[in-house]
């Protein structure tokens, strides 16, 4: 996040992040908190949630949770509501992913994918909903992919889930908008975060990525972060139903028989 930049603009609200351990969560909960925000962290690594949670500045809340188990939505959105008294942002950040031939899915894969995906998120703004109107409205951000916006070879099963979620935050938006309760989607393009560290050590596919983003340079997970903290403010308040790319202009401008991402 630039230093100061959405400073205090939060303070006194209460946040949830799913997928707080690394990566994308971990910045949006560094960026919430900067905000002023006090956030709940979610994961399935208990140590890991520790580490995020000591570098803010408020207090946070850390819920250790395997999302694939149908009961775990409900049981987060108790228990943060529980720490944090109510509830005014929620990240729905955590996500599995697999790059893999279309021929070598298995209905296992496919359904975890799903179950963490879709289910998971539908579940949990489902079970916040009641506290968000309590509160007189709130704002929803699902983490959706360049995947789910353009086809990416090798991810149709991960492009599912994405596509699904977006067409989910359409209805969303539609369905809450009368209790100002704004659900949008942010999509990120190749973000350097630890999933993709084998992949980058394959020769070549720093500069391919490079290649196919307008901007020329990986995203970042701050880069991702501080969209969804707009998101999050009073300057995205007449901003609902939408899905944000931010992709340094790949899902715009990506030439698909360059061989993709």
């Amino acid at each position: 996040m630039i230093p100061g930049m959405y400073d205090g603009v939060l303070n006194g609200k209460a946040a949830l992040v799913t997928g707080a351990t690394r990566g994308i969560g971990a910045a949006v909960a560094r960026a919430l908190d900067a905000a002023g925000a006090r956030v709940a962290l979610s994961g399935r690594d208990r140590g890991l949630l520790d580490v995020v949670a000591g570098d803010l500045a408020h207090e946070a809340l850390v819920i250790p949770i395997e999302l694939r188990d149908a009961d775990a939505p409900g049981r987060l959105a108790a228990a943060a509501l529980e720490g944090l008294g109510t509830l005014d942002i929620l990240v729905n950040n955590a996500a599995m992913a697999a790059r893999v031939q279309t021929t070598r899915l298995t209905a296992e894969l496919i359904d975890d994918m799903f179950a963490v995906n879709v289910r998971a998120p539908l579940l949990l703004i489902g079970a916040v909903i009641p506290a968000m109107r309590r509160a007189g409205g709130g704002s929803i951000i699902n983490l959706s992919s360049v995947s789910g916006v353009i086809g990416t070879p090798r991810r149709s099963a991960y492009g599912a889930t994405k596509g699904a979620i977006d067409a989910a935050t359409r209805s969303l938006a539609a369905e809450l908008g009368p209790d100002n309760i704004r659900v949008n989607a942010v999509a990120p393009g190749v973000v350097d975060t630890q999933l993709w560290a084998k992949n980058k050590a394959v020769p070549g596919v720093i500069e391919q990525v490079e290649q196919q983003t307008a901007l020329r340079r990986w995203s970042t997970p701050e880069d991702v972060a501080d969209a969804i903290v707009f998101l999050a403010t009073p300057a995205a308040r007449f901003i609902t139903g939408e899905t944000i790319c931010v992709d340094g202009g790949m899902a715009r401008t990506l030439d698909l028989y360059s061989g993709g991402v």
